[in-house]
């Protein structure tokens, strides 16, 4: 067969850097669980233990954290109410759906730390509108990430401490115990929903403290066992 030809050149594949390792790991999607710990419900007005709900952003938006770098980001547009997210993500190596959550472990590649920035006030316009507020959450270089570490190699993740600092002072500090709906629930509830593929990454939920940042900030967070992750507004 002969080979295929573009209108243009594709784009090039959205990787993140595995620790210790020299290839790289080509994402698929980006799930985000929303609310998924108690005292951050709380902060943004709700409480108990709600089903799971997601949201989705491009592969684009990822911007790459490296060990011991500071990645740098725009202040996007039309906001004036930019608001930080710290976040463990899950990276998915093997694909699949109806996921029991006493197998979901089989399924993990590693983990690593992102950031979920949101343009806060854009997303609470669309919420008193009853409308998508994917302007709010999935607009560029919206999601930054540290290096992937492999499974075996983040020790105890589910108990770890996860933390983050603006300019030195803190901001967030939980532990990822207090996740509402943990890493293996919500890989059940999340592949009911959709056919899991290798590839994809979950950014799972943020502790209370979210806060504002504006230009000239630097952020600095990380969960126990990981690399941790430097971002700076410019």
């Amino acid at each position: 067969m002969p080979d295929t030809t573009y209108s243009f050149a594709p784009p090039a594949v959205v990787s993140v850097p595995v620790l210790g390792r020299p290839e790289r790991f080509p994402v698929h999607r980006i799930y985000c669980v929303g609310r998924n710990y108690e005292e951050h419900a709380k902060e943004m007005g709700f409480t108990g233990r709600e089903p799971p709900f997601f949201f989705l952003k491009p592969a684009d938006a990822l911007v790459i954290a490296n060990s011991g770098q500071t990645a740098t980001i725009p202040y996007p547009s039309l906001t004036s109410n930019l608001h930080h997210e710290i976040e463990l993500v899950v990276a998915i190596g093997t694909g699949g759906k109806n996921i029991k959550a006493a197998d979901a472990a089989k399924h993990i590649y590693g983990y690593a730390v992102g950031l979920d920035m949101t343009r806060r006030d854009l997303q609470n316009d669309m919420k008193k509108q009853g409308r998508p507020w994917c302007i709010g959450k999935a607009y560029d270089h919206s999601a930054p990430i540290g290096p992937i570490t492999l499974a075996a190699d983040a020790g105890d993740i589910h108990h770890a401490p996860i933390w983050l600092q603006v300019n030195g002072a803190d901001r967030q500090r939980s532990t990822v115990a207090k996740l509402i709906w943990n890493v293996s629930e919500t890989i059940e509830h999340l592949s009911a929903a959709w056919e899991l593929q290798p590839g994809d990454l979950i950014y799972t939920g943020t502790p209370e403290g979210v806060a504002a940042v504006v230009q000239g900030d630097t952020l600095r967070g990380g969960v126990e066992g990981l690399t941790e992750i430097s971002v700076r507004v410019a």
